[in-house]
């Protein structure tokens, strides 16, 4: 009985190593997915931080900033982008499937009320 038992554990730890080493690799595929979908945003954001001729483009609030403001603005967007794909695979890697669940309603909501605002603030 303790040898079934045994190999029983000996079953069930090795099942978690390989479904730890499956998370680790979706997390990776998934951190590669949203680089590929946020590369433009991205490397607009780097050119708005490093170009400050690029100020007079925008209307608003944007346009009124001092120079330094502005450029802080786009360095902030730039990091976060950068921190969204790593942040996402960290997330895909190490949280159960319920988290991610509420943690993906909660962006969705997120981004639906920011194209609701920009829709009315902006238009």
């Amino acid at each position: 009985m303790s040898t079934r038992g045994t190999s029983q554990q000996t079953h069930d730890e090795q099942s978690l190593h390989i479904a730890g080493r499956h998370s680790g690799m979706w997390g990776w595929f998934s951190g590669i997915i949203v680089l590929a979908l946020i590369a433009v945003p991205l490397s607009a954001a780097f050119a708005f931080a490093t170009n400050p001729g690029t100020q007079q483009l925008f209307g608003g609030r944007l346009s009124e900033a001092t120079q330094g403001g502005y450029q802080a603005f786009w360095w902030v967007v730039t990091l976060l982008l950068v921190a969204l794909p790593i942040l996402v695979g960290y997330g895909v890697a190490k949280m159960s499937g319920r988290a991610l669940i509420i943690v993906g309603a909660v962006v969705a909501l997120f981004v639906i009320a920011i194209m609701i605002l920009g829709q009315l603030f902006v238009f």
